[in-house]
């Protein structure tokens, strides 16, 4: 239900451009993860060297959130400079790994590529919330959509039939250098501008001291703890699927199974869909029902889909489809939350403090699941997971309360 605080027309064409700047400003994130079996050959890497590629994206982005909320910079620098350039250094940051010559250095350069990227996410919920009210939830759904659809990029670009990884990186870069160009000439602030007030060594602390604002971050703890898993490893468990089912050997690629690469990207882009359901939701019910409802539903999927391992792709595709809608829909309403219940003058600190605890917090799944794929094998990977659903639920139904 809209609100008539949203009466400005123009905040639908802002809405458009920065869904559209999120969008190609994520590209970055996954390229290695996409690319992962290409960059494992080219540098002889294992399995655990592979998967700390996509983790130091993560430690990357956990570093530059931190350092910003340490520093206020997501209420002290105006925001359309800060989401250009931090988006023009990820895009430099990702492209220089084709001329990476040692895994070391292109860990480097991951590690960057998330660090920058750390000023493209969170402050775009906060320029957007400052043009909508009403319709927040909608809204800042509409920004975690975009940012899902970003991440799956490489893997659409994959199954469109080039699989070089110089194309996949230099295509994700040419992404981010666009959505610079978009935020710096077309973004200006809406008029639900939040409070600022100098800058303080003290607003973290009063951020962690505000009851409802923890457990808003404690909510979106929970959810965190199985988003990223999900996405970096759905991909993995069904091309070892499709194996297992065809009865080939795991030096068969996504390559050789051309249905893998197109259903990873489905996995992982039918969280736009969710996104923007659950804000149209959480608008007309309430943001605590429906991050509940979300919760339950992905954890409910993490715990059945091992057992779907090696059946029909029509079994086991349409419910990973069902598990990256539901794991990422309730995403942006954390983020609501937490502007709405956060001390305003201190709103971008916050959103940027939650999401730093939250990819901090996904290091640990990403690693752990390969473990457990080597311990019990994929049917047994995924049900850990579940444990921060319930977790993330448990902390909504206090701040309800």
């Amino acid at each position: 239900m809209r609100s008539n605080t949203d009466s400005d027309s123009r905040r639908w064409r802002i809405l458009a451009l920065l869904t559209s700047a999120e969008l190609l400003g994520v590209s970055p994130w996954f390229t290695a993860s996409a690319v992962s079996p290409q960059l494992r050959v080219l540098w002889d890497l294992s399995v655990a060297e592979g998967a700390l590629l996509v983790t130091m994206v993560q430690i990357g982005f956990v570093a530059g959130t931190a350092m910003a909320a340490v520093l206020n910079l997501a209420d002290l620098v105006p925001a359309r400079r800060y989401f250009a350039v931090s988006a023009l250094l990820s895009a430099v940051a990702n492209g220089a790994l084709i001329v990476a010559p040692t895994y070391g250095q292109a860990l480097t350069l991951r590690f960057l590529t998330g660090f920058f990227i750390a000023g493209v996410y969170p402050p775009a919920m906060k320029m957007i919330a400052t043009w909508f009210r009403g319709a927040r939830g909608f809204a800042i759904g509409s920004i975690v959509g975009a940012l899902v659809i970003g991440k799956a990029t490489p893997y659409l670009i994959r199954a469109l039939g080039d699989t070089s990884y110089r194309t996949v990186v230099l295509s994700a870069s040419a992404a981010a250098l666009v959505a610079a160009v978009l935020v710096a000439v077309g973004y200006r602030d809406g008029p639900h501008r939040f409070a600022s007030k100098p800058f303080s060594w003290s607003l973290v602390g009063t951020v962690l001291q505000h009851r409802p604002t923890r457990l808003a971050t404690f909510g979106y703890l929970g959810h965190m703890w199985e988003l990223y898993a999900m996405w970096a490893w759905i991909p993995a468990f069904l091309l070892a699927s499709a194996q297992a089912r065809a009865g080939v050997g795991a030096d068969a690629t996504a390559a050789d199974i051309p249905w893998v690469d197109a259903a990873a990207f489905g996995a992982i882009a039918a969280g736009g869909l969710g996104c923007v359901w659950g804000g149209r939701a959480a608008d007309r019910t309430g943001r605590g029902k429906l991050v509940i409802q979300a919760m339950a539903a992905s954890g409910l999927c993490s715990v059945v889909i091992g057992f779907t391992f090696g059946a029909s792709p029509w079994l086991v595709v349409p419910l990973a489809w069902v598990w990256g809608f539901f794991v990422v829909a309730d995403s942006a309403q954390f983020s609501a939350l937490v502007t709405e219940v956060a001390p305003q003058h201190a709103v971008g600190t916050a959103l940027t403090l939650q999401t730093s605890l939250g990819f901090l917090l996904t290091t640990v799944t990403i690693h752990l699941v390969p473990e457990l794929v080597e311990l019990f094998g994929w049917r047994w990977a995924f049900p850990l997971l579940a444990l921060g659903p319930a977790a993330g639920i448990a902390a909504i139904r206090r701040l309800q309360s």
